[in-house]
This record gives C-alpha cells, sequence and structure tokens, in this order.
C-alpha cells in the first residue's frame, strides 16, 4: 500500500490513527496545549470519515465540518451509529482551538471528552471500511 495514495481508504486510516495517537500521547507530556490535542483529535475523526468516504466511493469537499461529512455518508446510504454523529462537536476544533485567540481555554475535561469521541470515529471508521 502506498503510504501517501489519497484515493485509499486505508492511508486515510492510517493518518486518522496517527492524529488519535498523537492526541493521546500528547496528554500525557508537560507543554502540550489541550487546544492542540483537540486538534488532533478532530483531525483523527475528519480524516476517519474522509476514509469511509472514500470506501464506500462518496466524494467529499476540502471541509473540516465533521457534520458536512456525516450528511454525505448518510446520504451515501451508510448507517451512522448516534456516537459517530456525537463527534460532531471536534468540528470546533478543527481551526478555532489551532491559532492563539480570546476564547476560554479547553479544560482537561473538554479534552478527554474530545479524544473519547474521536476515539469511537476511528474506532467505527475501521469498522466501516474492512
Amino acid at each position: 500500500m502506498r503510504h501517501k495514495d489519497p484515493t485509499n481508504p486505508h492511508v486515510w486510516l492510517l493518518r486518522a490513527k496517527a492524529n488519535l495517537t498523537l492526541a493521546e500521547k500528547g496528554g500525557r507530556l508537560k507543554g502540550v496545549a489541550y487546544e492542540d490535542l483537540c486538534f488532533n483529535a478532530q483531525q483523527a475523526a475528519e480524516k476517519a470519515l474522509k476514509a469511509v468516504c472514500l470506501a464506500y466511493e462518496l466524494e467529499f469537499p476540502k471541509t473540516h465540518s465533521l457534520v458536512h461529512l456525516i450528511d454525505i455518508l448518510a446520504a451515501g446510504g451508510v448507517e451512522i451509529p448516534e456516537t459517530v454523529r456525537d463527534a460532531d462537536i471536534l468540528t470546533q476544533y478543527a481551526v478555532q482551538s489551532r491559532y492563539p485567540s480570546v476564547t476560554e481555554d479547553i479544560t482537561k475535561d473538554e479534552y478527554r471528552d474530545a479524544l473519547k469521541l474521536a476515539s469511537k470515529v476511528v474506532f467505527w471508521a475501521e469498522k466501516a471500511i474492512k
């Protein structure tokens, strides 16, 4: 398998798992901002959803919106469990948490929730594309 083939759902899933690992392991390191960890959690979910789109031959635009990706999958006949739909809240971490801003800091509990949601999406995607 070529590790850079953008048409291969397994390549997208590998990248999703890499982002999930960064989100998980980064939580154990000093000096890592929860905002950055939540960004990686969002990226894991986004790439996992895009992997499923590719597996089902569903086109998707360049987007960070998990809701939009979930809608594309649902319209394509893919059954989306509620645990995956719940991950739409991660979209907020796609852009606003990437850079310093005046918004409220992300808490440890919010980080843990983001990690759980992203993990569920990646796990579901892995099963969905086999």
